[in-house]
């Protein structure tokens, strides 16, 4: 497919500054931010409303019906579901824990990646998660795997929800990491991996305007291999 402006597809384990990173290379670029684990929270928050049991019988039948009804927005910085501001709900570790269950299952996975598709189906877009460049967008243009050692994620994670004031120890964060990572690696249907062609950037020891650079960088060696930027 021939786009106007190229997919940017970031990939990279839970904390590793993705949202951060890609927000940060969007606004310069531009580009169109989207990030798909937001959307992915937003199915939990809906499946949560709804009153549905993660560990039930029959889930998928479940969340047929919901999903085919579920509408999830970006107004800037905000996430709209069906309507409603869901900004702050979808931070909460719980619907996390939540839309971190529900995304291995096939129907989710499936409605999220249309969804995910249509958003960046004409290029000019950064999109952040965990698949982008291997399921949703493998022809991206320009693709980058964000990691970070799992302390030094744990750190940044704890850092965040005591700035919400959720209230939290840095063992039981570095606990919940290392479960997500397990569970993201290891699940049947698009596994958390690195593209073949994706560049990794280690931000162990990068602060997030090291990180957009690093990347600015790249895609711009890209563009003189013909992979041009036209500015929105």
């Amino acid at each position: 497919m021939t786009r106007a402006n190229p997919v940017i597809a970031i990939d990279g384990p839970v904390s590793s500054g993705k949202s951060t990173a890609a927000r940060g290379l969007a606004d310069a670029l531009g580009f169109v931010y989207l990030s798909t684990g937001a959307m992915y929270r937003a199915v939990a928050v809906k499946a949560r409303t709804a009153g549905i049991d993660p560990a039930g019988t029959d889930l998928e039948s479940q969340l047929q019906p919901m999903l085919d009804s579920i509408r999830i927005e970006f107004d800037g910085p905000r996430v709209v579901l069906d309507g409603k501001d869901i900004s702050r709900e979808i931070t909460e570790p719980a619907i996390g824990d939540l839309a971190s269950r529900l995304s291995t299952l096939g129907v989710v996975r499936a409605k999220m990646r249309d969804l995910q598709r249509a958003a960046g189906s004409h290029g000019g877009v950064v999109m952040e998660g965990r698949d982008i460049g291997t399921a949703v967008f493998p022809d991206a243009e320009f693709k980058f795997f964000l990691d970070a050692d799992v302390k030094v994620r744990a750190q940044r994670r704890y850092a965040e929800l005591a700035a919400k004031g959720v209230k939290t120890t840095l063992a039981e964060v570095l606990d919940q990491l290392k479960e997500r990572d397990e569970r993201d690696r290891g699940r049947a249907l698009a596994p958390l991996r690195r593209a073949d062609d994706a560049t990794l950037v280690d931000a162990t020891k990068l602060d997030a305007a090291q990180v957009v650079a690093a990347m600015k960088s790249r895609i711009s060696a890209g563009s003189n291999a013909g992979k041009g930027l036209k500015r929105k």
